[in-house]
């Protein structure tokens, strides 16, 4: 094989040439082009920044709602538990005590229709040796 030189091959132009002088004065019509008005440039967060404070406050109303609404069931009354717990458990009043406060029309609100079947009746009699207790309640 054959050496090859660059140096001693003939050379090819590239067929482009540039004019005389044309990057002296390339700056200087450059700057003739362009315009006077620079544009006004618009960042990518000014444009999103009205979607994400919707979020954030649909966010923040979210998270608002269940605090709030158990801020506000809260009541200060007291539930039915706690006060027939308190009832039975921590004070000295009896039952008679009880129906000697009520009126006539909180009785008829408590009575409730009880069936009770003969064979419940029965067994709650054979098993309860005190036949007198139960008669005289």
């Amino acid at each position: 094989m054959k050496t090859f030189k660059l140096e001693n091959e003939p050379k090819i132009t590239s067929g482009f040439k540039t004019p005389e002088n044309y990057f002296e004065n390339f700056s200087a019509k450059m700057m003739q082009q362009l315009p006077e008005k620079e544009p006004k440039v618009i960042s990518l967060f000014q444009k999103r920044k009205k979607f994400l404070f919707s979020i954030a406050a649909i966010l923040i109303l979210g998270l608002m709602i269940p605090i709030y609404t158990t801020l506000s069931s809260t009541s200060k009354e007291l539930d039915e538990a706690t006060l027939e717990n308190y009832i039975s458990y921590q004070s000295n009043v009896t039952q008679y005590d009880l129906v000697s406060e009520l009126e006539p029309e909180d009785i008829d609100q408590i009575k409730t229709n009880v069936t009770l079947e003969d064979t419940a009746i029965e067994d709650i009699l054979t098993t309860n040796s005190d036949m007198e207790v139960l008669m005289t309640e």
